[in-house]
């Protein structure tokens, strides 16, 4: 009876250990991994090798230039030789982890008979005219026609010509180096026309370091897909100005011409409005020696400010916007008058300020004031208001005047206000800037998604960076082969992509719950499951270990 009962000892200790040893394995082989896997922060794989090697990427920017010589242009030995292509390149230097070179390709060729007929004209512009009947340019190409070197198409005095569209006119010479001498000289003309050290300086203005190349220049607008320009007409004093003004018409005429011309560059909106009884927040100084009052240049940074409050625009804005604001002071403080670092009133009594719009400053004639009773009637002169807000436009964007060579002569704008090859080199520098921006953004959302282990990468972020890293690569190999307006629109495509990226807000929901939290959440649930088990277990392998110990019975 007593060995039976031990037997049946045996054998609930036996089923007892079974049972402990089969908890701990559902536990240990089941039950981890399926609570490992099931609360593990899904991250889709990015392409790391690929952005962090977006920093070592060089941008070549290739040029294409065709050179037409007409008959009497170079010697005629020289001109057996067409026609023939010359590569010049070289690299740009910034101070900027991404290389950058200029490539410029000359196919030199000689002119055909229409080409003849046109540089043999008395005028350059009757030649452009009809050059451009038959001849249309790609974006981001040049040509340029070589004449005689006693030809009367330009100037005696001028050896070179650049016109409002993507041609320019040299001077040939009679020499056995001529087509080294005239090639730098063509070089000269298309580096003015396209790309040159401060335009890409100023495009990267937010990527280089504080230094000669960035600190002095004029930031201008960064690249985006639209644009928001407001006119505003600010009446501080209505009771003694009744102001009118033809904004709607002068948009027409003026303003919607150049944006149709920029209208590659991003999309535009305009709207205006008017604004009694805004200050500037600045008190002017009376001058008493002109009898008028004056604001200095250290205090038109404060003028901003307050006006701006009052504008409103930017508020509900998804794309920057552009403010341009025309002043006409109260009575008080008439006339008014912007004076520069010397003291000297300001020609266009206007400024602007970089990446925010403009201020003119519109005085009413004082002979009004002798003729009626207040409020004066004020017809604003709209021609030249849009003359200052055009130039102040242009240089928002970074169109400036570009440094021509020394004896050539440059064509103005015609009536939209913006040259063909100005186009083109603000497309250079806008898609340098997207590239720049995007691989910035790239390698700063690599960065920190390696740093921290918590943040979700969702398959839509995850497709997103991919499109963005190919949307550069393609932009890059775009630029390298001459087509700009690809290249531009790629641009484009990676900085909406990487941006769309960085800024998901899926990236966020786990990015403050770290892995203390966790196991102080699950340690509570899953310790007192896993006390007993572990007990069972250590018990397990003590008895086991002794009776390993234990010496057998020799009879």
């Amino acid at each position: 009876m007593a060995a039976a009962g031990a037997a049946a000892t045996e054998l609930e200790v036996a089923r007892g250990k079974r049972a402990a040893l089969f908890f701990a394995a559902v536990a240990i082989f089941l039950g981890l991994p399926l609570w490992w896997k099931t609360t593990e922060t899904y991250r889709a794989p990015l392409p790391y090798s690929q952005i962090s090697g977006l920093n070592a990427l060089q941008l070549r920017l290739m040029v294409p230039v065709t050179v037409v010589f007409t008959r009497e242009s170079v010697p005629l030995d020289d001109q057996e030789k067409l026609p023939f292509t010359v590569v010049h390149e070289r690299e740009i230097p910034l101070k900027y982890k991404m290389k950058i070179k200029c490539r410029f390709q000359k196919a030199y060729r000689r002119a055909v008979d229409h080409e003849e007929e046109a540089l043999s004209l008395d005028s350059v512009q009757e030649a452009e005219a009809m050059l451009a009947e038959t001849e249309k340019q790609a974006e981001g190409s040049l040509t340029v026609y070589v004449i005689s070197e006693h030809s009367s198409l330009l100037p005696q005095d001028m050896m070179s010509y650049i016109g409002p569209e993507r041609t320019a006119v040299v001077r040939g010479i009679m020499h056995r180096e001529a087509f080294n001498i005239i090639g730098r000289r063509i070089i000269q003309v298309a580096q003015a026309m396209s790309l040159t050290e401060d335009v890409l300086a100023a495009a990267l203005a937010d990527h280089l370091p504080e230094d000669k190349w960035s600190s002095d220049k004029r930031r201008p607008l960064k690249s985006s897909l639209g644009y928001e320009i407001t006119f505003s007409l600010l009446n501080p004093d209505p009771k003694s100005h009744d102001v009118h003004w033809d904004i709607e018409g002068a948009v027409q005429h003026y303003v919607q011409p150049f944006l149709n011309a920029l209208s590659a560059a991003g999309n535009f909106s305009v709207d205006s409005q008017i604004l009694y009884y805004a200050v500037l927040g600045v008190n002017p100084r009376f001058d008493p020696a002109s009898s008028s009052y004056y604001l200095a240049m250290h205090s038109l940074p404060h003028v901003i400010n307050p006006v701006e409050s009052r504008l409103g625009s930017s508020a509900a804005s998804l794309y920057p916007v552009l403010n341009f604001l025309l002043y006409v002071p109260e009575l008080a403080h008439s006339p008014l008058y912007i004076q520069d670092k010397d003291g000297v009133p300001v020609a266009t009594n206007a400024f602007h300020s970089p990446r925010w719009g403009g201020i003119m400053v519109y005085n009413v004639d004082p002979k009004g004031y002798n003729a009626s009773e207040l409020p004066v009637r004020v017809e604003v002169d709209m021609v030249r208001v849009m003359e200052v807000f055009l130039a102040q436009l242009r240089l928002l964007f970074g169109i400036a005047q570009p440094q021509v060579p020394s004896k050539c002569l440059l064509s103005g704008p015609r009536s939209k206000g913006l040259m063909t090859w100005e186009l083109d080199r603000l497309l250079w520098a806008r898609s340098v800037e997207n590239l720049a921006t995007a691989t910035t953004t790239l390698t700063s959302l690599a960065q920190l998604l390696g740093k921290i282990s918590n943040i979700v990468i969702k398959d839509d972020v995850a497709s997103e960076v991919y499109r963005a890293v190919a949307a550069v690569q393609k932009a890059a190999e775009e630029l390298a082969s001459g087509h700009l307006s690809s290249a531009f629109i790629a641009s484009q495509e990676a900085v909406t992509s990487s941006e769309r990226a960085f800024f998901d807000p899926s990236l966020l929901h786990l990015l403050y719950f770290p892995d203390d939290q966790k196991f102080a959440i699950y340690i509570p649930l899953f310790l007192p499951m896993a006390v007993p088990i572990l007990l069972s277990l250590v018990k397990i392998f003590l008895e086991t270990r002794k009776s390993w110990k234990k010496p057998e019975k020799i009879d």
